[in-house]
């Protein structure tokens, strides 16, 4: 695995620990993050809510943007995606609690 592919792994990990309040799961079990580009001196990601109007959506952004921070030791920007979130973006097995899969 490459040193990228590995970092990235490490990243997406951290990111657990960001959960959506408001669902009760984190933010990769969800699908949120739809990129991550890491780069030798930043880290970018493009993420997206569960709804347009999330009232913790912003919340969410800045602990996700501290996260991916404090896991890459890279300075971070997210950038709010524009496709809608549904279910299917969930990780396998995730959507089982709602009994959606």
């Amino acid at each position: 695995m490459s040193e990228t592919l590995t970092r990235e792994s490490e990243i997406r990990e951290a990111l657990r620990a960001v959960i959506d309040p408001e669902i009760g799961m984190n933010i990769i079990e969800l699908g949120l993050v739809r990129e991550l580009d890491v780069q030798p001196d930043s880290l970018h990601l493009v993420m997206i809510l569960t709804t347009p109007f999330c009232p913790y959506g912003p919340q969410m952004l800045e602990q996700t943007r501290v996260v991916a921070e404090q896991a890459s030791g890279l300075p971070t920007t997210i950038e709010v995606g524009t496709e809608l979130w549904d279910p299917s973006m969930m990780e396998e097995g995730a959507g089982g609690d709602w009994g959606l899969f």
